[in-house]
């Protein structure tokens, strides 16, 4: 089994009368990128400041690498790189007296700080603008600068709040590439909160979808999509009633219908779409392309379910 680095036994957070964080139960494995999924004041950052240490629980319990939120706070923060809100960079300073100043303040041996500020600049794409000041810079670029000062001193958990959030078409998947790069090649286990789906589908092993400070759903995008059930759009020419017909009572069709061209099926959980695929082939159906449902159509499909549960909708 692998190592838990992160364990929360009903985790909650109150702020008078609002629940921003509502029992939450998680376990974060070693090793991986975790994706904390929801839309805007769904309860993320909240989550992340009481993993901190920064911000006490109104109830239940955490655990970060070992140690008991907030009464071992310090140690969490040791052994912990963040980057929140805000990148934590002095705008003056260049790229290189940047890292200089944090790696101090973790009291990095001046050998080791200097080698690890190199590597990092290196692999980010940063080394040749080590000298220039930081706020001359780009949105993206300060943003893997500040992913670097989050790893600068080999954490064992890093937490990113929206780590791509504001950043351009072209910047975003830049830092993504970037961030799985070093992820694998140092072993550490992040901690992402995101609502770009697209982000989370590529990069996280394992995802939790937060609403209203309730834990909706965890486990693998795959997983989370076969639980959800599957959707997917074929394009395809051909399509008549009767073929609509018999696709609706097979077995693993949940609903179907024909719209601008495109043919819109959703199937139970768990089924597979191969067979409906073989069948459609076989009526003479000419399918010109196949989109399977994402993590977005999961995400939103988690959304409307629990609006539609919830005792004040």
């Amino acid at each position: 089994m692998p190592e838990i680095v992160i364990r929360t036994e009903a985790l909650t957070r109150d702020f008078d009368a609002l629940r921003a964080v509502d029992n939450l139960n998680l376990e974060v494995p070693a090793g991986t990128i975790f994706g904390f999924l929801g839309p805007n004041g769904s309860g993320k950052t909240t989550t992340i400041r009481m993993l901190l240490g920064l911000l006490e629980p109104s109830a239940g319990r955490a655990e970060v690498l070992g140690f008991d939120v907030p009464r071992q706070a310090d140690e969490i923060r040791l052994r912990a790189g963040a980057l929140l809100e805000h990148h934590g960079l002095y705008e003056r300073f260049s790229a290189w007296d940047n890292l200089e100043f944090y790696g101090r303040v973790w009291r990095l041996p001046r050998r080791e700080r200097h080698a690890r500020i190199e590597e990092l600049l290196r692999r980010l794409d940063l080394w040749e603008r080590r000298r220039e000041a930081v706020g001359r810079w780009s949105r993206g670029m300060k943003q893997k600068l500040a992913v670097a000062r989050a790893l600068l001193h080999r954490p064992q958990i890093v937490f990113l709040d929206e780590p791509t959030a504001g950043l351009d078409p072209v910047a975003a998947p830049s830092l993504r590439q970037d961030l799985a790069g070093l992820v694998q090649r140092e072993g550490v286990t992040v901690f992402l909160t995101t609502h770009n789906l697209a982000e989370a589908e590529k990069l996280c092993h394992l995802v939790a979808v937060i609403s209203a400070g309730r834990l909706l759903a965890l486990g693998r995008p795959d997983e989370l999509r076969a639980r959800a059930g599957l959707r997917a759009e074929i394009a395809a020419r051909l399509v008549d009633e009767t073929t609509l017909d018999a696709l609706r009572r097979r077995a693993e069709i949940a609903a179907a219908e024909w719209r601008d061209g495109r043919l819109l099926v959703e199937l139970h959980p768990g089924a597979e779409l191969a067979g409906v695929i073989a069948m459609l082939v076989e009526s003479g159906v000419r399918i010109e392309e196949v989109r399977k449902a994402s993590l977005e159509d999961v995400f939103l499909t988690l959304i409307e379910e629990e609006k539609r549960c919830s005792p004040t909708s």
